[in-house]
């Protein structure tokens, strides 16, 4: 894939917890005077954790100056495209345009009905995002009334306006071939993320936007190529230290034409980091590359050594997203990390447990107060468990797109082998150096360090830890069918739905055990964590 010669832009994706509603725009801020160019905010309107997406951009518009700010990506399914036009435009006026559109076309389908939106399939929620695309532009277009008909999204009469201050960028989330199409056909710019759609998966979704783009009569680069990034090893991606992500980002800029990075935001210094130290040495390796006329990144010239660059946090400088400086571990509050509830509905009649017999520990004392920085070990306990949960929710996703036949099992096990739960993966965050993301590792971490180290400081946790230790080793064991499923889907041929119905009754199994396990292990340790840390 070539270089296609886009500015570089570099970002961050801010979490908006409704449990610290100003941490965002204080690392927005932050963002902003490290030198980062864009802001953006996941948009789950179901998750009653997060604050609205778009009220969170319009306080961090006011509370910068400088940045872009965007959702990352909008959740077509629950925002009406011409309020969402409107929406959009009334903040780039606002914020002088500062505003760009990340859209995607739903995901968590079981969510979205719960909050009273469609339930789409693959091929319907193509077909939304093209409506809704026209939608949206013919909004933004002064002009007459406008009318539009569709199968999901349509105008009637409707009077364009307002215009937005420039011309808002387009950039679509996509993982399918349909989707990818659409990118190339009509949208501005492509936003996948290193989970879904990992750097050896990135020259596949390049050629099929390009090849739209041909099609339809517009150049390849007229549609920009971001990354929503995950560090870490083990599928992670940039990998390494700060230090040794410049040549990665450079080297996807020219090989692969990708202009625009954006860093999930959950330490202060590292994203100080990334923007005062690996923007710039991101920059200077592709301005050299591009100067000297050659549009591949086979021969980056790699960055000199910098001891200036900062590695992430280290054990005694972790710090949450929202860490006030001085916070000496004196003072503090109630406790503010909230576990999250089991949703009680059950998709499988087996059970790999009786859930009434589950063991409590001691209560809390009503009496104490963490610091947040106490907190910050059971708060990342609950980020690695809500990306289980979205991993999850793809899991079913791509099972049943296989099961309405509009994805071959083969490609469908592609795509399952780059899920964190596929790869028996557990965002640990802040746990590991390395963001430690591999399901066994995540529970022989907790077998072999985290529960004995809380069990040592108090043995009337030991029946809680040992429950849980059980129920690990049964959610491995689940996991290891879903995966002989799959294999025996893909080599079965003509006979591989039937095998799939195996494999979708192995995932609703999983899916209830795992989210009732999550829910029991953020009830039973959030308080512990914050009490006693993790003991690494």
């Amino acid at each position: 894939m070539p270089d296609y010669g886009h500015e570089l832009l570099f970002g961050a994706v801010l979490m908006p917890s409704a449990g610290q509603p100003l941490d965002a725009v204080a690392m927005a801020q932050l963002g902003e005077q490290a030198g980062l160019d864009l802001m953006s905010v996941p948009d789950h309107p179901y998750q009653p954790g997060f604050l609205d997406a778009w009220t969170v951009l319009g306080v961090i518009a006011a509370a910068t100056s400088r940045v872009r700010v965007f959702p990352n990506v909008a959740n077509l399914p629950l925002r009406p495209p011409p309020v969402m036009a409107r929406t959009a435009a009334s903040l780039d006026l606002l914020s002088g345009g500062r505003v760009e559109l990340g859209l995607g076309a739903g995901a968590y389908w079981d969510n979205i009905a719960a909050e009273g939106g469609p339930r789409r399939t693959p091929g319907e929620a193509v077909t939304a995002t093209r409506e809704a695309i026209d939608v949206i532009r013919a909004l933004w277009a002064p002009g007459r009334r406008v009318r539009l008909d569709g199968k999901h999204y349509g105008l009637y009469g409707a009077a364009p306006g307002p215009v937005p201050a420039h011309d808002i960028g387009i950039w679509i989330g996509a993982v399918g071939p349909r989707m990818l199409r659409l990118v190339g056909t009509t949208g501005d710019g492509w936003l996948p993320s290193v989970p879904h759609v990992p750097p050896v998966r990135l020259a596949a979704g390049h050629r099929i936007i390009d090849e739209a783009a041909a099609e339809a009569g517009r150049p390849p680069g007229a549609v920009r190529r971001l990354y929503n990034l995950s560090p870490g090893a083990d599928g992670g991606f940039p990998q390494g230290s700060p230090g040794d992500w410049p040549e990665q980002l450079a080297a996807l800029t020219l090989e692969h034409g990708t202009s625009a990075f954006l860093l999930p935001a959950n330490f202060p210094d590292l994203l100080q980091v990334f923007g005062e130290e690996v923007a710039p040495a991101t920059r200077e390796l592709v301005a050299a590359q591009r100067a000297s006329g050659s549009g591949s990144g086979t021969d980056t010239p790699r960055v000199a050594a910098r001891e200036t660059v900062r590695g992430a946090p280290g054990r005694g400088e972790r710090s949450g997203a929202g860490a006030r400086g001085g916070d000496d571990g004196s003072g503090g509050g109630r406790l503010s990390v909230e576990p999250t509830p089991d949703p009680g509905l059950r998709r499988s009649s087996e059970r790999l447990w009786e859930e009434s017999d589950r063991p409590s520990g001691p209560p809390a004392d009503p009496q104490r107060r963490y610091t947040r920085r106490q907190e910050e070990p059971a708060r990342n306990l609950v980020a690695a468990h809500d990306q289980l949960r979205a991993d999850l929710t793809r899991l079913r996703e791509v099972v049943d797109q296989v099961l309405a036949e509009s994805l071959d099992p083969g490609e469908a096990r592609s795509q399952l082998q780059e899920l964190s739960l596929r790869q028996n993966t557990w965002a640990l965050g802040a746990y590991c150096a390395s963001y430690c993301r591999i399901t066994t590792a995540h529970h022989s971490r907790e077998d072999v360090d985290l529960f004995p180290h809380l069990r040592r400081l108090d043995e009337r946790l030991g029946p809680v830890l040992d429950r849980l230790t059980d129920e690990h080793h049964a959610i491995h064991a689940v996991i290891e069918q879903i995966d002989r499923e799959l294999v025996a889907a893909v080599s079965d041929g003509d006979g591989a739905l039937g095998r799939m119905e195996g494999l979708r009754a192995a995932v609703d199994l999983l899916t209830d055990a795992l989210l009732s396990h999550l829910a029991y292990e953020e009830r039973e340790l959030i308080e512990p964590m914050a009490r006693f840390g993790t003991g690494w």
